[in-house]
């Protein structure tokens, strides 16, 4: 059991429930939030992400394959990749 895995995923499920359930989008970095035109949309978004990505690396921490090395990476990537939309489609 990979317990780095099981830590990084209760603090991704924790950071879904802050940012998709409560709404506190002041916890992301990377933009303006001043600038930002639908905060509801980027809470749902990155609140649904990182729930998605919480519950991938609890489960892969009960996993012992290669594909757990595939897995962080994955996170990085996505996070990158909504920045980018981000600051693309949701800044003003």
């Amino acid at each position: 059991m990979n317990t780095h895995f099981l830590i990084i995923g209760a603090v991704l499920l924790f950071l879904a429930y802050l940012i998709g359930v409560k709404k506190q989008t002041w916890l992301l970095s990377g933009f303006n939030q001043r600038r930002v035109k639908d905060q509801n949309k980027l809470a749902k978004l990155l609140g649904f992400y990182n729930l998605v990505m919480g519950l991938v690396l609890i489960s892969s921490a009960f996993i012992d394959s290669t594909f757990t090395d595939f897995v962080l990476p994955a996170l990085l990537i996505g996070y990158v990749l909504l920045l980018g939309y981000v600051n693309t489609k949701l800044v003003a």
